[in-house]
């Protein structure tokens, strides 16, 4: 019995021990496992919120789409569509007047000119008159159709009192027939112009004249087209449930705050946001990741003191501070650039606008850097010794071993550091709202063979969501497409994630 007695005291001392290691583990498992799940449930409720707020936005689009409809607004753009064009060609008229003023008669055959061109935009008076009293008649309506809803099913004793929709809406189809004479009468007196055309001394003005007479002949031959399409619209022809979805991710128009009618399309802020990213990934990728690859195969001791901290100083700097810089040195310091002597062979030069793509670009270039650099540097430590040196004993000199053995080894941490990069780039807002412009269109990609719209203004997501969201009445048809905008920054970063991820693993099953 007494030699039990060690024995057993062994034993319970194991256990004594083995229960304070598990406990320990249990311990552990419950402080990193209870951040993950607070990290899941974050995620999570994110996700909710931007789902719960943003939900009813479709089924308000839709509604709107069929008040518009119904009320006749879309009637009325057919007219304003034909008016706003004769004003555009009205004001092509006015550049080439200040061709021919700038040719070497000095403008001598101006007053023959300035007749025509009164007499042009005169033949518009009767249609600017009828998309006036058009557009009176349709909110009228719109107004009178929103009230009845308000108020409830017609019949009551409130409706009775308002105006009769349909008796609004056959006031405003007789604007078509008015349309048709009118466009007759406009065809007749741009005809009559149009044989006796004005002289011109300066041949650019010549040329120029000749391509806009062509688009008005196109012009008036798409009046009677017009009137057709005014004859065949239905008032009653229901609105398709798609269209609440394709009008907000396709459509190119956020218009907000408009008597007329408001318009939520994410397709110029979404092109505005990529092409900002873009041109600063292009800057920041080989800034970052050449820096990497000085500081950690190249650079002495010294140099990497001096060199990495002032790097990674950058991120320390506020970006409003960033963004001021923009607006007072790049901006300014690019556009006095574009109307230097020296630049006018590029076909997009001089710029008018200082706050452009290419700005905001710079300063999120300027942003991302010390993420990518930083991030790269590790990759690239990371790599074992012992790759450079079996790259080394075979010859190969630094060149040769950055190239082919250190960044493809390291690939997958570089591509990590630049769509962390991305990631910071893709959800700035002070440097964008600052820098970009706030223009929202989508640029005009024609210009320079393209490379023109990079000196163009933008809006993106992120700065409208910033600049609209304090002014919105919350639960409003603008409020929840603030919100469906957040819900595809947020869609868009997820993809962008998932796909890095492929992207990594499938580079490492390869390198495996």
């Amino acid at each position: 019995m007494e030699a039990l007695a060690p024995t057993s005291s062994l034993y319970r001392g194991k256990k004594s021990a083995r229960q304070r290691r598990l406990t320990t583990e249990f311990a552990i498992k419950a402080f990193f496992g209870s951040n993950a799940v607070v990290a899941v449930v974050v995620l999570a409720l994110i996700t909710i919120f931007l789902f719960r707020e943003g939900s009813g936005f479709f089924g308000q689009n839709l509604n709107s789409l069929r008040i518009y409809r119904r009320a006749g607004l879309e009637y009325v753009d057919l007219i304003r569509a034909q008016a706003e064009r004769h004003a555009a060609l009205s004001r092509q008229l006015t550049i080439i007047r200040l061709e021919e003023m700038s040719g070497p008669a000095n403008g001598t055959a101006l007053p023959g000119f300035d007749q025509f061109s009164n007499g042009f935009s005169d033949a518009a008076d009767d249609l600017n008159g009828l998309v006036s009293d058009s557009n009176d008649q349709a909110l009228a309506l719109r107004d009178s159709l929103l009230s009845a809803k308000q108020v409830g099913l017609p019949g009551s004793v409130a409706a009775a009192t308002l105006p009769d929709p349909n008796q609004g809406m056959v006031a405003l189809r007789s604007s078509g027939a008015r349309f048709e004479g009118i466009a007759q009468t406009m065809t007749v007196k741009i005809e009559t112009l149009l044989t006796v055309p004005p002289a011109f001394t300066d041949a650019k003005a010549r040329r120029s004249f000749a391509q806009w007479t062509a688009q008005v002949r196109e012009y008036l031959a798409q009046l009677p087209e017009t009137s057709g399409q005014l004859r065949r619209w239905d008032p009653h022809r229901p609105v398709p449930v798609y269209r609440a979805i394709t009008s907000f991710l396709f459509g190119s128009e956020w218009i907000t705050a408009s008597f007329w009618q408001d318009w939520y399309g994410i397709l110029p802020l979404l092109v505005g946001s990529i092409m900002v990213a873009a041109v600063a990934l292009l800057l920041a990728v080989p800034f970052g990741v050449s820096a990497a690859i000085y500081v950690s195969e190249v650079a002495t001791r010294t140099e990497k003191r001096l060199i990495k901290p002032y790097i990674e100083f950058i991120s320390a700097i506020p970006s409003v501070v960033l963004g001021f810089f923009g607006i007072a040195v790049v901006g300014q310091a690019v556009r006095a650039l574009s109307q230097a002597s020296f630049m006018k062979w590029v076909p997009f030069f001089p710029i008018s606008e200082r706050l452009n793509v290419f700005t905001a670009g710079c300063l999120l270039a300027l942003m991302a850097v010390p993420t990518i650099f930083t991030l790269s540097e590790d990759a690239l430590c990371n790599v074992p010794r012992g790759f450079k040196e079996a790259s080394y004993a075979l010859g190969a000199n630094r060149l040769q071993t950055i190239v082919r053995v250190l960044i493809p080894t390291a690939l997958s941490g570089i591509i990590s550091a630049i769509l962390l990069g991305l990631g910071r780039v893709i959800g700035e807002t002070m440097v964008v709202l600052l820098c970009a412009g706030n223009r929202i269109a989508i640029p005009d990609f024609t210009e320079g063979l393209g490379l023109g719209s990079v000196f163009q203004p933008v809006h993106t997501m992120t700065g409208i969501i910033a600049q609209e969201m304090g002014e919105v009445v919350r639960g409003s048809i603008h409020y929840r497409a603030l919100f469906m905008v957040g819900l595809v920054l947020f869609i868009l970063t997820l993809a962008i994630n998932y796909l890095a991820q492929k992207i990594v693993t499938r580079y490492r099953l390869q390198v495996g």
